[in-house]
């Protein structure tokens, strides 16, 4: 069974006025993600990976001594990253569940404190990758940055909250200013109920 582009859980232009614009997501979500899913499908076809779920060809293919990463892994990562960034964001002002706000505050000392956190990892980031909010392997919250397609299932965390920091995630609407564009992701377009869900 191959593998498919999963719809938008919103409108193309449901973001637009939170900074994210229709014409991103028409570039992202439609040809970027797609051709994800696309490549991906080709390259696993005939392989051992055929069959499996996203998940196991992530962690099964991702070789954590190489300078790159292979085909498989880099198309089926991102992939399965996007599948998460679109559910992460929404148009709606949901507000931040209380036992959310709670583990950040114990893990950071204040919700402004892990988006400062946050932010910097994503700034920080050389090239393209992903800045997160991961739980560790022993329950810990913490802000991560991966570079290009890895994300923390390679090393057997959970992700709460991803933000892409490839260009074609944030070119359109804020040109090469990724710190602003970080600030609107965290301040107008995380769903933030769909992030204390992964806890």
């Amino acid at each position: 069974m191959a593998f498919e582009l999963p719809d938008l859980p919103y409108a193309h232009d449901a973001l637009a006025a939170k900074g994210m614009s229709q014409e991103t997501l028409e570039y992202h979500h439609d040809l970027h993600h797609k051709a994800y899913v696309d490549n991906g499908n080709k390259l696993i076809a005939g392989t051992e990976w055929e069959g499996k779920t996203l998940e196991e060809i992530i962690v099964g293919t991702y070789d954590k001594g190489a300078v790159a990463q292979n085909g498989i892994f880099n198309n089926i990562s991102q992939l399965w990253n996007h599948n998460q960034f679109w559910e992460m964001m929404g148009p709606g002002d949901t507000g931040m569940p209380g036992e959310l706000e709670k583990a950040l505050v114990e893990s950071f000392g204040s919700v402004d404190e892990f988006k400062s956190q946050f932010s910097a990892a994503g700034a920080g980031q050389f090239g393209s990758g992903w800045a997160w909010l991961v739980k560790d392997t022993d329950g810990s919250l913490k802000v991560t940055k991966t570079e290009n397609g890895v994300n923390p299932l390679c090393f057997g965390q959970t992700a709460l909250l991803g933000c892409d920091v490839w260009e074609h995630s944030y070119y359109i609407d804020f040109r090469n200013k990724r710190p602003a564009y970080l600030t609107n992701f965290l301040d107008n377009l995380v769903n933030w109920e769909n992030v204390a869900s992964r806890m």
